[in-house]
């Protein structure tokens, strides 16, 4: 009987790159020593990963809270923070070796930036045939606006305004933009977002000339200004889901003016857990399968608008830390095999 297993000739000696932070605001790519995959793992070799803007710049500047170290730990970071640490999240590669029937799939896998790795089997996630590799390092993101979806529970027929118009905010926007009746308007800074968000089915709006009155609001900006528009926005007895997470930074948040008077609900979501009308169906395997089903329409490609060979990151990380950059999604491409 021909064997379950596929080996891939790979010594324990063998190794990897991997990029390390090794002080705040700097990062290095470092050999890494790589061994075999046991019985019950496989073997990955990246072809992609992305940089997740937001709470990857928290870590590069080393603006993770003290008190919430151990909640920020990444699947499979190396290190502690605030360095030297081996973070990242979105991972895209091909299974080289592992049981049936893994091998030669496409997969993603919530790891640091690393060429290759081995993890359990239970840790990858096949890509679809209809997500293009490239494509499917949005999934994290992805999975972090579907569950925010969950928790701010839109209905058909609302008025919902998006504030910030980053990846995980325009991927709430195109999922409530797909919901019959809606009308979505994304709020943001920057004017050449307008051309993505309509193609993603959403109108764009600056924020002095948004309308105010969403039934529901998105809060995605990642800055108190953000907030406060958001805020402003909401109509009478409405949500304002607070999406963006600001590690050791504190924020003032306007809780006076027409706060009460409005009764407006300010909530939060986060991806750590399912949401909480979900928790009790939905594994985080099931939503993260729903997640790469989502990235099959090809409109997704334009959040993906800049990338970089996996030997830059390093200065990729540099500068999308500055928060002038006009990057939505970075991918990080390897080498091939």
């Amino acid at each position: 009987m021909q064997s379950q297993w596929k080996v891939h000739a790979i010594s324990t000696t063998a190794h990897a790159d991997a990029c390390w932070l090794a002080e705040p605001g700097r990062a290095e790519i470092r050999r890494v020593a790589l061994r075999g995959p046991g019985p019950d793992e496989v073997l990955v070799r990246a072809l992609h990963s992305a940089v997740s803007r937001g709470t990857e710049g928290l870590v590069f500047r080393g603006e993770v809270p003290a008190g919430e170290a151990g909640r920020m730990r990444a699947p499979f970071q190396a290190g502690d923070f605030p360095a030297p640490v081996k973070y990242g999240y979105c991972s895209v590669g091909v299974v080289e070796a592992g049981p049936a029937p893994w091998p030669g799939r496409t997969v993603f896998c919530l790891h640091p930036h690393q060429s290759r790795y081995v993890v359990p089997v239970t840790a990858v996630h096949e890509v679809p045939p209809t997500v293009p590799a490239a494509r499917a390092v949005l999934a994290a993101n992805m999975e972090t606006a579907l569950n925010a979806l969950w928790d701010a529970a839109p209905r058909l027929g609302d008025r919902i305004a998006v504030v910030g118009g980053g990846v995980v905010g325009l991927l709430a926007a195109w999922l409530c933009a797909r919901m019959p009746g809606t009308e979505v308007v994304v709020v943001d800074l920057r004017p050449e977002r307008r051309a993505v968000v309509e193609r993603l089915g959403a109108r764009f709006a600056e924020p002095d000339a948004a309308t105010p009155d969403a039934d529901l609001v998105l809060h995605a900006s990642g800055s108190a200004a953000g907030l406060a528009t958001a805020l402003r926005l909401a109509a009478f007895e409405a949500t304002v889901l607070e999406m963006s997470w600001y590690g050791s930074r504190p924020v003032a948040v306007p809780l006076g003016e027409a706060f009460h008077s409005r009764r407006l609900t300010l909530k939060s979501t986060q991806v750590g857990h399912v949401a909480t009308a979900q928790r009790s169906r939905w594994s985080h395997r099931r939503r993260m399968a729903l997640a790469l089903s989502l990235l099959a329409d090809p409109v997704l490609d334009a959040l993906v608008t800049d990338h970089a060979p996996f030997a830059e990151l390093p200065e990729v990380l540099a500068r999308l830390s500055r928060a002038a950059s006009a990057t939505l999604c970075q991918r990080i491409d390897y080498p091939a095999a």
